[in-house]
């Protein structure tokens, strides 16, 4: 593979011999009934391929029973907080437990949504204006005089969501000036910091990378095409709501683009194993930044799995490479 990966993966002959792999999945955020499903959909598939998988919750269980009986490798199906914003890689680092994915201090930038923006568009990257703010600066400084400097500098439509968070909750897309109040307070609900992002319409992209251990490598583009328009929770879950294409119906050179732009995203922020970054391509063919996932979901709706079904990998094949790699590498040193 170089930039899109295309031939099945065969499994080294060190991987051969059984695994024993701890999928986390569950936990304590609104992403939980997401992360169990994706849980499930990793076990099963690792178990196909030949792993000896179980899935067990994040609690306080988790860090007795490693120790009791000890997993060549964890991988982390949680989405939410818990998964994603490196507080639990940086637990597994002090018990010495090697994990599948990005680092601690990777995943807490990947998590606040305006720092990654920051750092990708310092890289050389295209990605919608935006403001963050937090609930205090509204109720300190007065909402009506904010929300006017926002729509002045950003204009409308806008959309509205969690400075962090995934599966699309809290997104809105605001284009009228006097829905604007309401869109925050329903985001506020997710989080205390809500990000205000000028709209780009234009095709949206999911753009999975993988490492299986001779560098980051793009999968191929899946497009999104929500029956809303937007890509909100309802449109992500509900069958039927969303049409999913893999490969993106975009031309060669908007794919090159787009894979090269999920590389370079996965590698300004430090990202490691498999990350999934959304984006926006506009009609004129320029690919913008608006996301990343360092957990990206593997329901049976979600983009990752359709990606590596499009380059032509089993997903059990994909999972248990990147975990036999993580149990040959072993724990990251806090």
């Amino acid at each position: 593979m170089t930039d899109q990966a295309s031939a099945p993966v065969e499994a080294p002959e060190a991987q051969r011999a059984p695994l024993r792999a701890l999928v986390l999945a569950g936990g304590l955020t609104f992403e939980r009934e997401v992360s169990i499903n994706s849980g499930g959909q990793v076990v099963e598939a690792l178990t196909r391929a030949g792993v000896d998988a179980e899935l067990h919750d994040a609690d306080a269980e988790l860090l007795p029973g490693l120790a009791a009986s000890p997993a060549d490798a964890v991988f982390i199906a949680l989405h939410g907080a818990t998964g994603e914003d490196g507080a639990l890689r940086a637990v597994l680092d002090l018990a010495g437990v090697p994990y599948v994915g990005s680092p601690a201090a990777a995943c807490r930038l990947a998590w606040d949504k305006p720092a990654a923006k920051s750092v990708v568009r310092a890289a050389g990257l295209a990605t919608p204006d935006w403001v963050a703010l937090p609930h205090s600066t509204f109720r300190e400084l007065g909402a009506g005089a904010v929300l006017d400097l926002i729509v002045a500098r950003l204009g409308l439509p806008l959309m509205v969501k969690p400075a962090s968070g995934g599966s699309s909750l809290g997104v809105q897309k605001v284009s009228r000036v006097e829905d604007l109040p309401a869109a925050m307070v329903s985001c506020f609900a997710y989080g205390d910091t809500v990000m205000v992002e000028r709209y780009v319409d234009g095709v949206e992209l999911a753009l999975s990378v993988i490492d299986l251990g001779e560098g980051p490598e793009a999968l191929p583009a899946v497009e999104i095409a929500p029956e809303s328009g937007v890509f909100d929770y309802t449109s992500r879950y509900t069958p039927g709501l969303t049409e999913y294409h893999a490969p993106a119906r975009v031309g060669d050179d908007v794919a090159a683009r787009a894979a090269e732009v999920a590389l370079r995203v996965h590698r300004a922020l430090g990202l490691a194993g498999l990350s999934r970054t959304d984006a926006i391509v506009t009609p004129d063919g320029e690919v913008h930044f608006l996301e990343v996932n360092v957990s990206p979901g593997l329901t049976e709706t979600s983009m990752f799995p359709m990606a590596v079904e499009a380059a032509g990998l089993r997903l059990g094949d994909v999972l248990s490479r990147l975990l036999a790699r993580a149990a040959t590498e072993g724990p990251i040193t806090p």
